[in-house]
């Protein structure tokens, strides 16, 4: 191992430049906020700016609005995972292993597109009205009803809820065998409670703490979404997000330095939100000590059993009629309310969108492949020095704090570092954007793998006078190769859903299935958007497929292989 001492320096040099990016882009959003921006014209700090962004109408609308979508969304999401897992604990394996299985394609669809089928499946004209009319409702024109878009983000909400349940159920599911659950619950039933009752007051108190993170990282996610918000959000006042998002892109650039200071004010708004939730937290601590040992055994149990299963069970109800609306509307013709169906079905709307789709898809992939190889390439330095270093702690904080940072905070003051450095907006700005997000999930999902890894493989290999390079590359990875794919399909996913970075580093001249599915969201074309978001959904979906056959294939003859 002599040879790889090197390992840990790179390591470092690796992660001290993720951090440099991402406090160079904090620091950055936060000089033009005062004036200071040489390359247009700001050579004085003053507090203008402030003054204007605060007289902006609807701005603080626009911040309330932020603030209590992240605690809606975060809150009802919460409690429908914790109430779900009390549901199947105990002998409802079936269930988790259902659930299970189709986590992985349900995560694997962008926000944005299941966004859009939320969107064509609740709004006045939409499947579920549709479906329901006139025979239920009576309704035979679209009723004028703000079922999407309304002025109270609960819309917004809803289409964020969708996607944090499935992700809160994956990071809880990989958590929970850390707990000893069937000791415990096997300990509660002999003193008389309900096994969903001694679930919420023995498990959910360990299971909190260990999830506590990618809570946080709900938070902050819901209070400064720009994809969704443009998609679900309402228009007039937007969301904090959104608004600074236009002022980026608007072609006076005098609006960057408002621009700048809703960055930072977003960067705030955040910190207000994981405050308040703080705050929430200390306020049911105190609530549970008291309810944990009140001796209730069994009371509301079947209700709350009930809420936990029908809240997860419409979740992926939802996701999956998104994507079949999405579908129908793709091929759909002359489509007359309320009629169920379309009079006639075309491929007509693919066929005019091939050319443009083509040539997105060509961008998005490349994008995507450069990206995942690097971030692969990264994650494996780093968890590799990590087992010569017996350190993770700090890799973990500096990796995951993207995630753990409003996106518009930072982007954009790498946005302004570029016009400091005279960087023309490229699509190697883009693919820098998208690995500071790809990272974090490739190491998350790579990390449990890589630390449960049997070491005394590569002990027999050393004994066998096998290099470190050769036990990597011939033992070791090989034995990894379905925690690796699955890696891989994370990662595409994750490079082929980013907007915001390649917006704003793209300056919009990079067009990829996500920006311009987004785009297109304003045109009102139900038909040419579902045809973009549904190449969108599709995409990751199909590289999960093939992360799933390859080790089917690769191992057909050694089983034990394909479940590694």
């Amino acid at each position: 191992m002599s040879n790889t001492k090197w390992l840990p320096r790179l390591s470092q040099i690796f992660l001290y430049g993720f951090a440099g990016i991402i406090i160079s882009g904090l620091a950055a959003v936060f000089f033009p906020a005062f004036g200071w921006l040489p390359a247009l014209g700001g050579t004085e700090f003053t507090l203008d700016h402030w003054i204007a962004f605060f007289q902006s109408p609807g701005i603080t609308k626009s911040i309330t609005l932020s603030i209590t979508t992240a605690l809606l969304t975060t809150a009802f999401s919460v409690a429908c995972v914790f109430l779900f897992l009390a549901s199947i604990s105990g002998s409802n394996s079936l269930i988790q292993k259902f659930v299970l299985r189709f986590l992985a394609p349900i995560l694997s669809v962008p926000h944005a597109a299941a966004a859009f089928g939320f969107l064509f499946l609740f709004s006045p004209s939409g499947l579920i009205s549709r479906w329901l009319s006139p025979e239920l409702t009576g309704w035979n024109r679209p009723p004028d009803l703000l079922t999407v878009q309304d002025p109270w983000g609960l819309s917004l909400a809803g289409g964020l809820i969708i996607k944090e349940i499935p992700f809160l159920l994956l990071v809880a599911f990989s958590v929970l065998p850390q707990i000893n659950v069937d000791k415990s619950l096997k300990l509660a039933r002999t003193l008389g409670y309900h096994t969903t009752v001694g679930w919420l007051k023995v498990i959910a108190p360990q299971l909190y703490p260990l999830i506590r993170m990618p809570i946080f990282a709900v938070l902050v996610f819901s209070s400064s979404t720009v994809d969704v918000a443009l998609i679900l959000g309402p228009n007039l006042p937007s969301t904090l997000s959104v608004s600074v998002t236009q002022w980026f892109n608007d072609p006076d650039l005098s609006q960057r330095f408002i621009a700048s200071v809703g960055a930072v004010c977003q960067l705030m708004t955040t910190l207000v939100v994981l405050g308040i939730w703080w705050i929430i937290e200390k306020i049911i601590q105190r609530g549970f000590s008291s309810y944990s040992v009140n001796g209730e055994q069994r009371r509301f149990a079947v209700i709350a059993a009930f809420v936990g299963r029908l809240s997860v069970g419409l979740v992926f109800i939802i996701n999956i009629a998104g994507i079949f609306v999405l579908i129908i509307n793709s091929i759909a013709g002359f489509w007359r309310f309320p009629n169920n169906f379309p009079a006639k079905w075309t491929a007509t709307h693919f066929l005019n969108a091939q050319t443009a789709i083509t040539e997105s898809l060509l961008v998005t992939l490349s994008i995507a492949v450069i990206t995942v190889l690097i971030a692969i390439v990264v994650v494996i330095v780093v968890l590799e020095a990590e087992i010569q270093t017996k350190s993770s702690r700090i890799n973990k904080f500096i990796i995951y704090s993207p995630l753990l940072i409003p996106q518009v905070g930072f982007i954009s003051g790498l946005v302004v570092l570029s016009i400091w450095l005279n960087i023309n907006p490229n699509v190697y700005l883009v693919i820098l954007g998208h690995l500071l997000f790809v990272i974090p999930y490739a190491y998350l999902s790579l990390g449990k793998a890589y630390q449960s890894f049997d070491h005394r493989w590569l002990q027999l290999s050393r004994t066998l006078g096998a290099s470190y390079w050769k036990i990597l590359f011939r033992i070791k990875l090989p034995m990894l190769t379905t925690p690796l794919l699955s890696t891989l399909a994370l990662a595409f996913s994750v490079s082929i859903a980013q907007y915001l970075a390649t917006q704003l580093l793209g300056a919009g001249r990079v067009s990829t299935i996500t920006t311009e599915a987004i785009a297109l969201s304003s045109s009102g074309n139900r038909r040419l958007i579902s045809v973009w978001s549904l190449c969108q959904a599709l995409l990751p979906c199909l590289i999960y497929l093939l992360a799933l056959m390859i080790p089917k294939l690769v191992w057909r003859q050694r089983k034990l292989m394909q479940l590694r």
